[in-house]
């Protein structure tokens, strides 16, 4: 049986859906077979194998430890029998935990299976984006329409109790894992936010059927497009909605990333082969070896010279800011919103033998076609517009009608604002 690589550029994000996590946030859309090597970690309880098993002639002194501790807890551990299965997995986590790379982990095989149908479109949840590196579950983005969105929640949101039990201490995974559960199906989220008090927030879940790309015609001739996620239907669906759209002679676009966690590698490269010519360089992949790969525009776009905005805000992640920071080094577009996420590593994951699983390990960075890296920095927005409070309890949308301004000065050949009235971005 063949191994499968997944190479995932991204957030380490949990999609609270389905029954799984979207995990990695930028994902390739395509698999590469590995041949098998390494072998599974096993001995008799009890006992160390001979030769260690089947530990390399050049490793049995350094695992010597290793086999010793498996014996020992055998031996003398007081609740018998072990779970070697759950031995071995903890052995992998503890490995990787070591590198203090908090986007280099070990997926079970439940979450491996989940990762890989998140993209698919149809998912049942409470509809939201959330990290699991952290101390707890902290939300990213809720979905467009999701119960997630009808509840409130908002980026930065961070679940302290699910169903009134305190998630101090318990490892974020396992709090995303119950807040998983049936459409139909209530659950109570204790949620901080900031510095105000604590709030209780239900939730019905709910059947989530995700369309990733929409748009509507705006006013002044202006064409506004928004995409949710990067996945299987995206580029589909970006075309449709696109056709539609210039089909009506739009003087301008906007493009709305906001709250966009991310999605596939291949599909962030199709989405900006609407707005960038053949051959233009949509992304670099930097490795530890000095080697570094490009991915290019594809051709045929259907909006490759219409003037352009790009929304962002600080859930727009991973694929968000590939295709937003191609679109601002090449001049294509201003940016309006708020500083993004800011998430620009690369990982492979890699599916181990005997369906255990997989590893997802840190291979490179990426940087945008000017070289920019923006890993924990994030992208700058030419126009910075935050949301209050009060916009968010009253439906109003300053960023959008930012976009528009901006839009409309820069087909009037006007100066544009380097900013809007706001107030401090909420944390």
């Amino acid at each position: 049986m063949n191994k499968t690589v997944k190479v995932i550029l991204g957030l380490f994000i949990g999609m609270v859906l389905l029954a799984g996590a979207f995990s990695g946030g930028f994902i390739a859309g395509h698999f590469l077979p590995i041949g098998k090597n390494g072998p599974a970690i096993s001995a008799p309880p009890g006992s160390v194998p001979s030769n260690q098993g089947s530990t390399p002639a050049e490793l049995q002194t350094l695992f010597q430890p290793f086999w010793e501790t498996w014996t020992l807890v055998h031996e003398q551990y007081v609740d018998q029998p072990v779970d070697d299965v759950a031995l071995m997995r903890g052995a992998i986590q503890g490995m990787l935990d070591s590198l203090g790379d908090k986007h280099t982990s070990y997926m079970s095989p439940e979450e491996f299976k989940q990762a890989n149908e998140d993209l698919a479109g149809e998912y049942e949840g409470i509809g939201a984006y959330v990290d699991i590196s952290g101390d707890y579950l902290t939300v990213i983005s809720p979905i467009s329409g999701s119960p997630a969105e009808a509840a409130g929640l908002r980026n930065g949101d961070i679940i302290i109790a699910i169903d009134g039990q305190d998630m101090t201490g318990v490892n974020p995974e396992l709090a995303r894992q119950r807040v998983l559960g049936p459409a139909g199906s209530v659950v109570t989220l204790t949620i901080r936010r900031g510095d105000e008090t604590p709030l209780d927030v239900k939730i019905t879940r709910a059947k989530i059927i995700v369309h990733s790309a929409e748009g509507k015609m705006l006013d002044d001739g202006i064409a506004y497009v928004e995409i949710s996620t990067f996945g299987e239907k995206t580029s589909q669906e970006l075309k449709d909605t696109l056709a539609k759209l210039m089909a009506e002679n739009p003087k301008g676009l906007i493009l709305d990333l906001r709250n966009n966690g991310g999605g596939y590698k291949d599909t962030a490269v199709e989405v900006a082969s609407e707005f960038i010519p053949k051959g233009k360089v949509v992304l670099y992949e930097q490795y530890g070896s000095g080697q570094k790969d490009s991915d290019e525009a594809l051709g045929d776009g259907l909006a490759e010279n219409i003037p352009m905005v790009v929304l962002i805000n600080e859930g727009s992640a991973s694929a968000s800011e590939i295709v937003a920071g191609a679109l601002q080094d090449y001049g294509r577009a201003k940016l309006v919103g708020v500083v993004s996420y800011g998430k620009g590593s690369v990982q492979i994951w890699d599916e181990l033998s005997n369906n255990q699983g997989a590893v997802r390990v840190t291979i490179a960075k990426w940087l945008t076609p000017d070289g920019r890296a923006i890993d924990k920095t994030g992208l700058t927005p030419e126009v910075y517009v935050s949301m209050t409070e009060d916009d968010y309890n009253n439906d109003r949308d300053p960023q959008l009608d930012a976009a528009i301004q901006t839009l409309l000065a820069m087909l009037a050949g006007s100066p544009l604002p380097t900013s809007m009235p706001t107030i401090t971005p909420i944390p």
